[in-house]
């Protein structure tokens, strides 16, 4: 047998060799067979709407692609015709457009990958960041744990806020509705409380639906700068994008926080805001034809909130004991909590922060009615040390409420009296925190020791102010033991609250006699 001659070999160098042996290659790999595909055609559209025809066999929040490359999903079935709603811009589309039913319904991506990310509620990268690095994609309409999954809450979800962490405290997994006017600062506690997680193992899922671009973009600002960026996911469908997109915002936020959850960890939701969330709901309903009811809303509209924040909850050992703590945030009109949308999210949770446009018009902020607002699980999770200390504050300052009303039509009566609204203005100053500053459990503990033996009564209200910021300094200095029994969950003995009451005292003494160097 000879060797075939040189001729007959292909050249190293020749180009078209290598073309045709990747074609080749390529051919190879092909799966050669009939394919199946369902198409329909658009009968009408308008407002982000369509009614699509000639798919008999879709199935309700099925995904869609229309024939300009937009996704939508089905949102109401009809005989004949059935409703879908668009994630995208509709771009050109007019009635007679291909429509390719994809069989499958709406997905999120989940994983490590979106952590630090901003990205639109279909895991679209918003940030220019480069592409994100996903697990898997999962639906966005899942199943709420069951009974038998959970566990009870017993673990403290701190914000750092004192009037909130004293009296109104919340646990992992709970579900605390925010509720208040416009800009009355419910945002603001939001974004406190996410970075308050700074130094804990929770992930934070923020999630922006009909907000403006310049209002979403301040709060990853903050967040990147003041907080811990790398484990928090922006979810954002900001008032521009499509309304499919602002109506899937939250049910994708709570399918990313899952997988976290699922895995042991700890997630925090923030949802801003849910009034947004109904009035897009609405919208869509009545461009669907769905019939309405109270103020308009469709039937559903209990149902679909109440769905959506059953995924909140604290999972059992046996399921990994992970847990998702949701904060909805909700807007009132001239502090109507007894409209459709409020009364139905109050029903919902587990308690709600009543903030009160006129606290807040009076530069008393955090703004939080401590008459309407409620925690109905998060005592039980609240850290001993800082149930110790805020045993009575509540009632006082509920007290001095009253006192200071009635003192308004005449002189007040009594010594005693007197010494109450005293207490109640320096419990007033306590609770009044700036934004971003942030009080550790320990500086909380120490400040209601304080105030309770009457260590704040003889400062004013710029006073009590200096105090507030220079506790944690001192409690750093001298008795980080104290630190170190706050963090451990158990009750402080008499001897560290009466260390605790001194050091606090002494600082008060030094601020009320001059002698401290803070700048007021």
């Amino acid at each position: 047998m000879t060797d075939a001659s040189p001729n007959d070999r292909p050249s190293a160098s020749d180009p078209w060799a290598d073309w045709l042996e990747q074609r080749r290659r390529r051919l190879s790999r092909l799966t050669l067979g009939p394919s199946v595909r369902r198409i329909g055609r658009v009968e009408s559209f308008a407002d982000g709407v369509a009614f699509v025809s000639g798919l008999p066999q879709t199935r309700l929040n099925e995904l869609l692609r229309f024939e300009n490359g937009s996704l939508g999903f089905v949102t109401a079935l009809d005989a004949d015709l059935f409703g879908a709603i668009l994630l995208d811009d509709a771009g050109a589309l007019e009635a007679g457009a291909a429509v390719e039913g994809l069989g499958e319904t709406a997905r999120a991506p989940v994983g490590p990958g979106l952590l630090g990310r901003v990205v639109d509620p279909l895991g679209r990268p918003l940030d220019n960041a480069g592409p994100l690095s996903v697990e898997s994609y999962q639906p966005i309409e899942r199943d709420a744990p069951s009974i038998i999954d959970r566990d009870l809450v017993t673990e403290p979800l701190e914000t750092g806020l004192l009037v909130i962490d004293s009296m109104f405290s919340i646990g992992r997994g709970q579900r605390e509705l925010i509720l208040g006017d416009r800009a009355t600062g419910k945002t603001a506690i939001a974004v406190d409380a996410i970075l308050n997680q700074k130094q804990t193992d929770m992930v934070c899922v923020y999630v922006a639906i009909g907000q403006r671009g310049t209002a979403v973009e301040r709060v990853i600002e903050v967040v990147r700068a003041r907080g811990a960026p790398e484990r928090t996911i922006f979810v954002v469908a900001p008032a521009s994008s499509a309304p499919g997109l602002q109506w899937i915002a939250p049910f994708s936020s709570f399918t990313m926080a899952e997988y976290f959850r699922d895995r042991g960890g700890h997630v925090l939701v923030i949802i801003d805001d849910l009034t947004k969330h109904a009035a897009t709901h609405r919208e869509l309903a009545l461009l669907t034809r769905e019939p309405s009811g109270r103020e308009a809303y469709p039937g559903d509209i209990f149902y679909l909130h109440a769905r959506l924040l059953e995924r909140a909850a604290k999972m059992s050992q046996a399921k990994g004991g992970g847990s998702i703590t949701a904060l909805p945030i909700a807007e009132t009109e001239a502090g109507n909590l007894s409209a459709y949308i409020p009364t139905n999210l109050i029903s919902i949770t587990d308690g709600q922060i009543v903030l009160d446009s006129r606290l807040f018009a009076a530069n008393q902020r955090p703004a939080v009615d401590v008459g309407l607002s409620v925690s109905r699980v998060g005592g039980k999770a609240q850290p001993a040390a800082l149930k110790q200390a805020s045993a009575r504050l509540r009632l006082q300052y509920s007290q001095f409420l009253e006192l200071e009303m009635f003192s308004r039509f005449g002189g007040v009566s009594t010594r005693l009296v007197q010494n109450e609204i005293t207490r109640g203005r320096r419990i007033r100053d306590l609770l009044m925190q700036e934004r971003f500053a942030l009080l550790r459990q320990a500086d909380q503990v120490a400040l209601l020791l304080a105030l309770d033996a009457g260590a704040l009564d003889a400062l004013d209200s710029s006073g009590v102010m200096q105090l507030r910021e220079r506790v944690p300094d001192r409690l750093n200095r001298d008795a980080p033991e104290a630190i170190q029994a706050c963090r451990s969950g158990a009750p402080l003995d008499e001897a560290r609250q009466s260390a605790l009451i001194r050091l606090v005292t002494d600082l008060a003494l030094e601020i009320a006699a001059g002698k401290s160097g803070a700048p007021t």
